[in-house]
């Protein structure tokens, strides 16, 4: 296990040093809270099982019997969580010499800094593997698909047939998707968008269509409906750690979609070494992001 050590902080060692920078940036904490559901978990693992209720109820005939339907669970949704956990240690010496800021007070922050990073990357991948095959949720698909399958028989999508890139259009286009969206035996849900994610590079674009009173890119004198219905309610995020540069996600209503589980929150310790005079210095944390029911997303890949 290699420790730090003095050479490494040889600056730090004598007088006349101003300032040490680095490792006081601002952060993107915290991003994933917005986004998923936070639940917590006291066990190794998390299941959530789709159940399928009734069909439409049909019109019974005068003497007829009534009509009897049945009720199933469907496919099962598993969060297994990860164990994240970091840690460093510092030599005795490196610790007594240093004339500045104590090295384990700012390299403590420094392990929070990592343990955060890995936690929101670790949500967007969430999205960022959306149209991966070979990242498939509860019902054998992946989380964007044009084919999730229904008990009732054939299948829903929520992303389009052909992807396309962020515009009003491709906005109302979604929304009416989302709004025919049916349970898995076949009835109307009530489900609307919440919130549009994106990455940086689509904010400029998300500000002109959502924010204009009238149509935008357009001579016409048209209202600009997606503003003056108010249909985003919870208004755009913009995620630092989304990889494709193109894509959009609309985050809906929807209950018992897109899960955060913690099994243990961030912890810290730290002990010294007998034989070798170090300290060490370590974080640790249980989670798992996932989801269960994917009528929480709409999504394109862009075009």
């Amino acid at each position: 296990m290699a420790a730090i050590v003095r050479s490494d902080h040889a600056k730090s060692l004598v007088p006349g040093l101003h300032a040490l920078f680095g490792m006081e940036y601002d952060r993107y904490d915290n991003q994933h809270e917005r986004l998923f559901e936070k639940v917590s978990s006291d066990r190794a693992f998390e299941e959530e099982v789709l159940l399928s209720g009734f069909g439409a109820a049909p019109t019974k005939a005068e003497g007829a019997s009534v009509t009897f339907d049945t009720a199933q669970e469907a496919w099962t949704a598993r969060y297994s969580h990860s164990t994240v956990a970091l840690g460093f240690s510092v030599s005795s010496e490196a610790m007594e010499d240093n004339l500045y800021e104590q090295l384990s007070t700012r390299y403590t922050k420094a392990l929070a800094r990592s343990m955060a990073h890995t936690k929101q990357v670790t949500a967007a991948n969430i999205f960022n593997n959306a149209f991966s095959s070979s990242y498939k949720g509860g019902d054998g698909v992946s989380l964007a698909n044009t084919a999730h399958p229904l008990v009732s028989g054939g299948t829903f999508s929520n992303t389009f047939s052909t992807q396309v890139d962020l515009s009003e259009t491709a906005l109302e286009n979604a929304v009416i998707a989302v709004n025919n969206f049916v349970d898995d035996r076949g009835l109307p849900i009530a489900i609307t968008p919440r919130m549009l994610l994106i990455p940086f590079e689509q904010q400029f674009v998300a500000e002109r269509i959502l924010k204009s009173q009238l149509r935008p890119a357009t001579s016409d004198n048209d209202l600009n409906a997606l503003n003056s219905m108010g249909m985003f309610s919870e208004g755009v995020e913009v995620n630092a750690f989304l990889s494709d540069t193109d894509a959009f996600f609309i985050l809906n209503n929807c209950p018992d979609s897109l899960k955060y589980f913690e099994r243990l929150g961030v912890t810290t310790s730290n002990e010294g070494d007998f034989e070798s005079d170090t300290m060490k210095f370590k974080s640790r944390e249980r989670y798992s992001f996932g989801w269960s029911d994917p009528r929480g997303v709409y999504a394109s890949s862009g075009a």
